[in-house]
């Protein structure tokens, strides 16, 4: 497991849209190591592979921090099938580090996916998990949380997300 260095708003490559993983070999199992690894170290709920510039289709959840019940997920090539509901809470990004807003995300989610051992599965999650994997999600689209805040939000954060692109 090594850590990588976590890539930080105004890194381009937080914008892309990231590849499928083809196939479950020992480069992706590294990526999936290498995942768990700086998540652990960052101190953080979930991790996406583009958070580490690699452009794949991978993220982790790891809630047992808030969750003593809960254990790792990894999601290779992961498909949101269904969300509903909606839930308000306050959210961070590691590659937004000190930023926490108050973020509006359907409150429930089905998700499938394939885990590090090649398994097709499919969960359901509420509450702090869906919050979780719909996140990381967005970060394989290319999408980040800043976009989930209103307009106004936004404006009242500029002088601290230039900050951040700037250090990046």
């Amino acid at each position: 497991m090594a850590e990588r260095p976590i890539v930080i708003y105004g890194d381009p490559v937080l914008r892309e849209v990231s590849e499928p993983v083809d196939e479950i070999n020992q480069e992706t199992k590294d990526l999936v190591s290498d995942l768990i690894g700086t998540l652990k170290k960052a101190s953080g709920l979930g991790l996406a592979a583009p958070q580490i510039a690699v452009l794949k289709r991978v993220f982790v959840v790891d809630l047992s921090a808030i969750d003593i019940t809960a254990t790792l997920k990894v999601f290779i090539n992961p498909e949101i099938l269904d969300t509903s509901g909606e839930a308000e809470f306050e959210e961070g990004c590691l590659s937004f580090p000190g930023i926490y807003q108050k973020i509006i995300r359907p409150a429930r989610a089905r998700v499938r996916a394939t885990d590090r051992d090649g398994k097709q599965f499919e969960m359901e999650a509420t509450g702090m998990a869906a919050r979780a994997i719909l996140h990381e999600y967005d970060h394989l689209e290319g999408k980040l949380f800043i976009d989930h805040m209103s307009p106004m939000t936004r404006t009242m954060l500029k002088g601290r997300l230039k900050k951040l692109s700037m250090a990046s």
